[in-house]
């Protein structure tokens, strides 16, 4: 199979993280819950996990560092710790519903900072009026899931500090992908899954975090156990019941091979594999994609679509020769809306450090027959 669905999930992990995930199941038990070996690694793998994030994306300390189940119970944690109900927020209009539905469930007033595909100045523009106009929260996603569109989030940032606006940064495209730096940011809080560009197994993720937190759930952490109310001190206040130590030590694993095999030689291969796809698509008649004429302002995403047929049935036609997109939505109708892709959606390519360039042939041969 062809795997061009990293945006989704990274499925093809490093050899590390499959060996990580079964040794923590032959030899770690639950963190915080005793003192005899199994116990103890596993409270020293998760350590060693929360400082090799804190690490990695500029955090002060590791018990900054809480682990989710994924990116979107992370931004629900964010979210509903800095949104009261009806509240005025600033997003951009490349959200995805992991923000924009726990928006919807607390009636929040959402402000869109609207602009054109790849133009950072209008976006930039964007949030600052909806700062202005009174909003008392900024969410921003680092990279369109759709689009593959680096949003300039180094200046929404900065817009937040001047006017003193605590910032949410979704990292789901970026983590992994891109340096993100937890203190030139100064967000409040930076939301990531571990499945994609971070390499780890599905069910784990990380939420940094830089301002005081309301818990999602509450019970057991192994500390504090007389009290009735959530511990006050992080990580335990966000971490209620037992760990995924084995999907965690998978994810310490993927966190080593971004350290080791390096953040920019990952961006530079999808880079280069962007590249050539596109030179493909050029000459395939009928074909419409979207791309930034400054390599700068995407990662290794593409959307295209083809003249006269379903995103679906392209992506079907696809899978039947082995390669594998996703089609639709992307559950990111306000990124749809921005570019003017509904109600079809578009097809995504998403690379990832193991794609290769005589995948994105094979691809483009693929739908060139499809097309015609």
């Amino acid at each position: 199979m062809i795997y061009f669905d990293s945006a989704a999930t990274t499925f093809q992990k490093p050899p590390t993280v499959r060996k990580a995930v079964l040794h923590a199941m032959q030899t770690m038990s639950s963190p915080g819950r005793g003192s005899y070996p199994h116990a103890e690694a596993a409270e020293e793998m998760l350590f060693h996990c929360r400082s090799l994030a804190s690490e990695l994306f500029g955090l002060s300390s590791p018990e900054q560092v809480a682990f989710t189940m994924n990116a979107t119970h992370a931004l629900n944690i964010a979210i509903k710790t800095l949104v009261e109900p009806g509240g005025r927020v600033a997003v951009s209009g490349y959200e995805h519903n992991a923000v924009t539905r726990p928006l919807h469930a607390l009636d929040a007033e959402v402000v869109v900072a609207d602009a054109p595909l790849f133009d950072q100045e209008e976006i930039v523009r964007g949030f600052a009026r909806a700062i202005e106009s009174g909003a008392k929260t900024v969410i921003c996603t680092h990279v369109s899931n759709v689009f593959g569109y680096i949003l300039p989030i180094e200046a929404i940032a900065a817009l937040c500090r001047e006017a003193n606006v605590p910032l949410v940064v979704d990292a789901s495209q970026s983590a992994g992908i891109l340096p993100l730096d937890m203190r030139q940011l100064d967000a409040a809080f930076i939301a990531m899954p571990g499945h994609k560009g971070l390499y780890g197994p599905q069910g784990t993720g990380l939420l940094l975090c830089s301002h005081e937190v309301e818990p999602l759930i509450e019970g057991g952490t192994g500390s504090e156990s007389l009290m009735q109310a959530m511990p006050d001190f992080l990580p335990d206040r966000l971490e209620a019941g037992t760990h995924n130590v084995s999907g965690i030590a998978g994810l310490d694993a993927g966190l080593e091979f971004i350290k080791s095999t390096g953040i920019d030689r990952i961006r530079r291969h999808e880079q280069i594999l962007l590249k050539k796809t596109v030179r493909h698509l050029e000459k395939i008649p009928d074909i419409t994609f979207w791309r930034a004429k400054d390599p700068a302002l995407q990662t290794g995403v593409l959307s295209f679509c083809v003249k006269g047929k379903s995103s679906f049935d392209v992506s079907e036609a696809l899978a039947r020769h082995g390669i594998a997109v996703r089609a639709g939505l992307h559950c990111a109708p306000f990124a749809h809306r921005t570019v003017g892709t509904l109600p079809d959606g578009t097809v995504r390519l998403s690379f990832s450090a193991y794609s290769r360039a005589e995948e994105v042939d094979a691809f483009a041969r693929t739908l060139r027959r499809i097309a015609r």
